[in-house]
């Protein structure tokens, strides 16, 4: 078959001239353009309506899945409350190596996510993002009081939570007010009341019945904090606190919660169901946040080639056996070889199994009494999976 050029060459030897005009080859040659190089649509692969594959054009996507994004921001982040994140190669101040495998990456800016949130009012969501620094994604949300000192906060993106709802925050109790015939004992300080869980003293228990559960359709909304007293047992939270006055520190990475199992009789600890397993008692007047933590399908992903994994700055990382005797217990030998030696840590720490650690009630007596029920471990566990 003649090539366009050879057509339009006037000096094209030993071949019958075809009068051809200009438009056509330029439509010819555009089209066989467009047919080398395949639009971006016919790549994309959707599996199971859950993930993202491609089609294998090149090694590094053959294998590459992603869960289906479509509400995340595409654009920057709210500069204002990020700040640049300084890599130190997994250095201390000494220049020597404190944590291993950590170097190079894409340069990222930290996002200052509000662990507190103790701004009252409704608050905005205008987005989600993707945050690098963590799991789960973010939420930038504004609040609606024009006199606000910080209208603007990033907070852990729920599972379901997306731009154009509302959110807010009851960290300090339910305002006076806000629900007719309700009034939260524990907002009101200074005022003693036989009733514990937070309730009026109505006579009327009829009142006082329709009244909590106006209360909890007005609180119970995946995003919104409450103390742990206003959580009825059985509600999926995150996000909690283990102090009444800080930062919310369990129940932060993708796709976990945890579960109100109980509120003591004292009015004091609520027992909570973490993602480990672990029932832990935690102060009622610590807050938490409503919902699990979004992006569920973070540990779904297959990044399809070694060069991802350096893009998030993760350096290689040998096998101890591969290496020196002076470098890991496991090195030296002839051959492959770890000397019958039980398998240990760099450091010399046993790592199948065995207790470095006594924390809990098999521990030294009153190491840690907030540990009601420790995380099931060994057969415990792999029965647990199989139910």
């Amino acid at each position: 078959m003649l090539g366009i050029r050879q057509l339009l060459s006037p000096f094209a030897s030993s071949c019958r001239r075809i009068p051809i005009s200009h438009s056509y080859a330029r439509d010819a040659v555009t089209s066989s353009a467009a047919s080398r190089k395949p639009s971006s649509s016919s790549l994309v692969r959707i599996v199971d309506g859950l993930y993202k594959t491609y089609k294998p054009i090149t090694p590094g996507i053959r294998h590459l899945r992603r869960p289906l994004t479509p509400y995340l921001y595409n654009g920057d982040p709210l500069r204002l409350l990020t700040i640049p994140k300084r890599k130190t190669g997994g250095r201390n101040a000494n220049g020597r190596i404190t944590i291993r495998g950590r170097g190079g990456g894409h340069k990222q800016r930290i996002r200052t996510v509000d662990f507190i949130r103790k701004e009252p009012g409704v608050q905005d969501v205008v987005r989600i993002e993707y945050d690098p620094g963590r799991s789960g994604h973010i939420a930038l949300v504004k609040n609606r009081d024009p006199e606000s000192k910080q209208p603007w906060s990033y907070i852990l993106a729920p599972e379901g939570l997306r731009a154009g709802q509302t959110v807010q925050s009851f960290r300090e109790g339910i305002p006076d007010g806000l629900i007719p015939g309700f009034v939260d004992v524990g907002h009101v300080k200074k005022k003693k009341s036989k009733i514990s869980s937070g309730f009026s003293s109505d006579p009327s228990k009829v009142k006082a019945g329709l009244a909590l559960g106006q209360m909890r359709s007005l609180t119970l909304k995946v995003g919104n904090v409450l103390p742990l007293r206003l959580i009825p047992t059985g509600t999926q939270i995150h996000a909690v606190a283990l102090h009444p006055e800080r930062r919310m520190v369990l129940l932060r990475s993708a796709g976990t919660y945890g579960t109100v199992v109980a509120h003591e009789e004292k009015g004091v600890y609520s027992q909570i169901r973490l993602q480990s397993g672990e029932v832990r008692k935690v102060l009622q007047t610590c807050p938490a946040t409503i919902g699990r933590v979004g992006n569920i399908l973070h540990d779904k992903i297959v990044l399809g080639k070694a060069g991802r994994n350096r893009w998030l700055g993760r350096r290689p990382k040998v096998r101890g056996m591969a290496m020196n005797a002076v470098d890991h217990p496991h090195g030296g030998g002839r051959g492959k070889s770890k000397g019958n030696k039980h398998p240990r840590s760099p450091w010399g720490w046993l790592t199948k199994g065995k207790r470095t650690r006594k924390p809990g009630p098999k521990g030294p007596k009153n190491s840690n009494k907030m540990v009601v029920k420790e995380r099931p471990r060994g057969v415990e566990k792999r029965e647990g999976r199989r139910a």
